[in-house]
């Protein structure tokens, strides 16, 4: 399933160690390591000084490859009762149309009450496989960070299937889980990781820093 484009759908399920490297505000800084090379996948920056401001440049994140090239914008669309952010293929430009739009599930839920994905743009022939959906849920909750995107089976009209999973990092060696600054994406085979990723950059935004922070803890 090729969202942002065919690169970036292993035939493998693909693990992505994602760091968040900024604290001053949320979704405006992360790093995304692959499991497998240990090599940066994936980072993300915002768009000028202004984040979560009235202007349309600012507040916008850009999803980038590890070159720095712009793999998805996204943006928050204003007004909107459920925090609706837009996803934008690239680097934005004027008039373009959003890729995708994604919203809180309930006003009355909260941060942690889950998300809704709306794919808007055409997309390539593989979309029209089995996992093939207009409309992806979000279940879980991110600030716990232990959610999963669920897309509905299209051809068969019943059943569903997890296309990617964030859970808490575990460093094995150490038999420590870490804090929520640090987390593991799971991305299944044939999906596209660079999608997910800005899937992950919207639930940061809807998210915030609600909820309890959770330190390391020691696994015995």
């Amino acid at each position: 399933m090729a969202v942002v484009g065919e690169e970036y759908c292993d035939a493998e399920e693909r693990v992505l160690t994602v760091r968040k490297t900024s604290h001053f505000s949320p979704g405006d800084g992360f790093a995304a390591y692959d499991h497998r090379t240990g090599g940066l996948a994936f980072r993300a920056d915002t768009y000028g000084r202004g984040h979560g401001g009235g202007a349309a440049s600012a507040g916008e994140l850009a999803l980038l490859g590890p070159t720095g090239e712009a793999l998805v914008t996204v943006r928050r669309r204003r007004p909107s009762l459920h925090q609706r952010w837009e996803g934008f293929l690239g680097a934005r430009v004027d008039g373009q149309k959003p890729l995708f739009s994604a919203r809180r599930s309930s006003i009355l839920g909260g941060a942690a009450a889950g998300a809704v994905v709306e794919l808007l743009a055409p997309l390539s022939t593989s979309f029209s496989c089995a996992h093939a959906a207009a409309e992806l849920r979000v279940d879980g909750s991110f600030p716990r960070r232990c959610c999963r995107l669920v897309v509905p089976n299209a051809e068969s009209g019943a059943g569903e299937a997890v296309v990617a999973e964030i859970r808490r990092k575990v460093d094995e060696g150490a038999r420590v889980v870490m804090g929520r600054d640090v987390f593991v994406l799971r991305v299944s085979a044939g999906f596209d990781a660079a999608f997910a990723m800005g899937i992950v950059l919207v639930l940061d935004q809807i998210a915030g820093d609600a909820g309890e922070d959770f330190p390391m803890a020691k696994i015995w």
